[in-house]
């Protein structure tokens, strides 16, 4: 099978891309297991009420766990098909993520989230252009699918920290 050419430029985006996929899905699956592992058993109370019973580490608090646990996981689907791209171009993708902050309140947890996925998304806008100004299709169409995902997910914790 003939590699396709690329440059030494997109392959440190497409690792640096890798690298932040696999920090965010750690960064989320904790941040959820941190959630479900401090079961809330307050019902009927809305998210306000919720956030406010967060005391260090020691009590429960809300966080929104299902929606982290999937938005993990389809991060994690971002960095095998990165890594995999990376691979088919001739490169060898990186196992080292980014570093991985959780942060301590729900509130402080979700700022940080958010702000990885904006850094995601100029990130990702910068690859789609250079991978198109190298003709490399492939890539610029999976990282148009990716960006997707990301907008979603920026959208998802902008609205997670909007008040009730």
């Amino acid at each position: 099978m003939e590699r396709e050419a690329t440059s030494s430029e997109l392959l440190a985006l497409l690792n640096a891309a890798t690298a932040r996929e696999l920090q965010v899905s750690i960064q989320y699956m904790f941040q959820h297991a941190i959630g479900a592992g401090q079961e809330l058993s307050v019902s009927g109370k809305t998210r306000s009420a919720k956030r406010t019973n967060f005391v260090a580490s020691h009590s429960a608090y809300w966080m929104p766990g299902a929606t982290l646990k999937k938005i993990a996981i389809a991060e994690m689907r971002h960095a095998e098909a990165i890594a995999e791209r990376v691979v088919h171009l001739g490169g060898e993708p990186t196992t080292q993520p980014e570093a991985v902050t959780i942060g301590r309140t729900p509130e402080e947890m979700l700022e940080k989230d958010r702000s990885q996925e904006q850094a995601a998304i100029e990130l990702y806008e910068r690859l789609v252009d250079v991978a198109e100004a190298q003709h490399d299709d492939v890539t610029a169409r999976l990282f148009r699918k990716i960006l997707l995902d990301e907008e979603r997910h920026h959208r998802v914790f902008s609205e997670l920290l909007e008040p009730d």
